[in-house]
């Protein structure tokens, strides 16, 4: 069954990708009457605040005529920036050798919050795996975690 977000991604794709932009990824953040919708756009040089103003005033017209979400909600769109939230398979491999934190939807080890750099991306499908390097010099680690285990994964910036 898909989630709120893939659906609402189905739902707004065409038009984002109409106005000349790319839907990088949706957050839904359903907490009853404070319920969060996040939409992030890209294209190349950057989006501007008019990109993101026409792209709200777009989705806010399909989400009016679809009703996706029953309940009152927020409805925010913006550019990924630079700590950018990775979503998919695609979108990791774009940022192999780069930091990221990552938090898993479970516990890994007695852990959910991981930082390290990001080695390589295998697998297709259903079956993607995230390796990353976690720790210091001396206490390097290898690990490996199921994209669908990934709860949340944003780039670091470093100085």
């Amino acid at each position: 069954m898909a989630t709120k977000a893939e659906v609402i991604q189905k739902m707004i794709e065409p038009v984002i990708n109409a106005l000349g932009l790319q839907l990088w990824g949706v957050e839904y953040l359903g907490q009853g009457r404070h319920t969060l919708l996040r939409i992030f756009i890209d294209k190349t040089g950057g989006v501007n605040v008019e990109d993101c103003a026409e792209a709200s005033r777009q989705i806010s017209s399909i989400l009016d005529v679809e009703d996706p979400i029953k309940d009152e909600y927020t409805l925010e769109v913006s550019s990924p920036g630079m700590d950018r939230i990775l979503f998919r398979a695609d979108q990791y491999r774009m940022y192999v050798n780069s930091k990221l934190k990552i938090r898993l939807g479970g516990n890994a080890g007695g852990r959910r919050n991981f930082t390290g750099t990001l080695q390589e991306v295998v697998g297709a499908g259903e079956d993607v795996e995230i390796i990353v390097k976690v720790g210091e010099k001396a206490g390097e680690e290898i690990l490996k975690f199921p994209l669908h285990t990934i709860e949340k994964a944003n780039l670091v910036i470093e100085d």
